[in-house]
Formats: C-alpha cells, sequence, structure tokens
C-alpha cells in the first residue's frame, strides 16, 4: 500500500443523456488527471446522464444497468489502460423493481474491487431519489459502510446525501478506511435568494471537512457543475453547485474548485500524515462507545 499519491476529482458538467458522448467526455477528464500523475481519480454521482431525479418518470428506468454493464466496461477498459484506481457511479439495475444508487471502485486490470450502495436516499423537491432507489444493504457482506480495499489503501466511499451524515463516516474511519470519498450530485434551486444559495453550499462543505477533522482522514468530493433543466421542460432546473474539493485530515483544503470550473482537481494524500494527526487529536481513544447506545434510536423519546 502507497503511503502517499497523487488524488484526482473530476467536475463535469452534462449536457443530455447520450452516454457514449458523456462517457468520452468524461474520459478525457480521467486522461488528464492520469497524465498528471493521478493514482486516484474519482468521478461525480451518476456521471453518465444527466440528473433525472428532478422527476418521477419511469421510462427514466431505462437508464439504469447492471453492475457490469456499459459504463462499467467502458471505464474497467480505460482504468486498466492507464493503470489507476478510479471510482465511478451509475444507476444500477440490480433486478426488475429493484434499483440503487451504486459506486464501484475499479483497480487497474484488476477490474471492480468493491462497490458502495448509497445509504441514505433523499426525497425533496427536484430531488426524488426515493422513487429510484433502494438503500444499500446494511450487513451483507461487502456492504454497508465497509471500505473497499485498493492498492492505494481502503477506499471509504459513500454517495452524495450520505456525505450528511457523521455515523457513515465514523463507521467507514472505524472500519480502517484511509481516506473518505464521495461523488456528489448538488445544486441550488435558481428560485433561492443568493444569501440562501450560500448558507446550503457553505453548510455543505463544512459538514465534510467536519468528516476530516472527526476522523483524521483526507476526504474527496466530487460534484457537478453546470444548470440541468428538468426534464418536464416547465422552467425549473438545478444549477449545480461544483465547488468539488480535497481535504487534509484536519480538514484543510488541498485543492478548492470553483462553481463553474471542469476538469479534473488534484492534490497530494499522504496518509502518514492521518497517523501523525491522529496522535496529537485521539478523538477514537477518548470516545465514551459506552454512553451512546441511545444513536441506536431514530429519537430519544
Amino acid at each position: 500500500m502507497s503511503r502517499s499519491f497523487l488524488a484526482a476529482v473530476v467536475q463535469q458538467a452534462i449536457g443530455g443523456n447520450d452516454k457514449a458522448e458523456n462517457m468520452a467526455a468524461t474520459a478525457e477528464h480521467v486522461r488528464e488527471a492520469a497524465n498528471s500523475g493521478a493514482q486516484l481519480v474519482v468521478l461525480q454521482e451518476l456521471h453518465a446522464t444527466q440528473y433525472f431525479c428532478q422527476v418521477e418518470d419511469t421510462e427514466c428506468f431505462d437508464l439504469a444497468e447492471d453492475l457490469d454493464g456499459e459504463t462499467y466496461d467502458y471505464f474497467a477498459e480505460l482504468a486498466a489502460e492507464l493503470d489507476i484506481v478510479l471510482v465511478i457511479s451509475g444507476f444500477e439495475r440490480r433486478a426488475p423493481g429493484l434499483y440503487h444508487n451504486t459506486a464501484q471502485v475499479i483497480d487497474g486490470d484488476l477490474g471492480r474491487v468493491g462497490f458502495f450502495r448509497k445509504m441514505h436516499i433523499p426525497d425533496d423537491p427536484g430531488f426524488y431519489e426515493k422513487f429510484y432507489f433502494t438503500p444499500g444493504d446494511a450487513d451483507a457482506p461487502g456492504c454497508g459502510f465497509e471500505p473497499v480495499e485498493t492498492r492505494l489503501g481502503k477506499l471509504g466511499v459513500m454517495v452524495c446525501w450520505d456525505q450528511w451524515y457523521p455515523e457513515g463516516a465514523r463507521l467507514m474511519a472505524m472500519a480502517g478506511a484511509d481516506v473518505l470519498i464521495y461523488p456528489t450530485a448538488i445544486g441550488w434551486d435558481p428560485d433561492d435568494d443568493e444569501d440562501e444559495q450560500e448558507r446550503q453550499r457553505d453548510a455543505w462543505v463544512t459538514i465534510q471537512r467536519s468528516h476530516a477533522i472527526a476522523n483524521g482522514l483526507p476526504v474527496l468530493v466530487a460534484n457537478r457543475t453546470g444548470f440541468e433543466a428538468s426534464p418536464v421542460d416547465d422552467g425549473t432546473g438545478i444549477e449545480f453547485w461544483g465547488t468539488s474539493f480535497i481535504t487534509g485530515p484536519q480538514g484543510e483544503f488541498l485543492a478548492l474548485a470553483n462553481c463553474e470550473e471542469q476538469g479534473p482537481l488534484c492534490a497530494q494524500i499522504d496518509l502518514k500524515r492521518s497517523e501523525d494527526v491522529r496522535r496529537i487529536w485521539p478523538y477514537f481513544r477518548d470516545r465514551r462507545i459506552d454512553a451512546y447506545k441511545g444513536l441506536t434510536k431514530r429519537w430519544l423519546d
């Protein structure tokens, strides 16, 4: 396992649902990252298509694929060619009527070495994900908050809405994750005023930096950018706020994109530094696990 490596997150605007076109554009960003020396590349959530969850439409299920579908095949070949660890994200058809929002980890010519099915599923205006996605299994082998072993270390991969929950980050860290990774598709409602938009984006950045601090781990976040109109063409849509970033184990920014830029964002990851930080901030030593039983309840009445 390498103790230091260059990592990249890819921020990209998606213009439509032509998967071949979208994957080709993404591949160019991945190649750029690899040519810069990146050994780990993380793609944004549902990168092969537009964010279709703005509406509830059964025809959108046609976008789903098996784990070994065309998107996996395409990027597995690319990861093998470039000899990189690549985190991809897609709409998985597990069985008739059973679909997941799934990230897969590809380790060069080894192919898929693990996957993560999104655990927390939102359901809000413009983000109707409960219509499409079943939460991942909690306790099946290789499921739940279990890191994926790669040549670069154990990757704690989660997806978008999972990024708001400290419990998931903590469980990944407790299971030995070396980094936390969040493919994401999040943005503004254009009807919100600028102050509210900035509060939302700042909260999103802050909660994920807090996962780095609380667990002494680097955090990698790949978000999409650009405006995507609602499929019902009613004048609404989502302005994805980009702002992809990479932090170190004290929540410090190692790399930060702006809202609009596209392409790979690279930073050096030093896993030894996580060990050093945990020695001076020993949160795991001082956790009062005997007093946390209430955390398994939804609410303490």
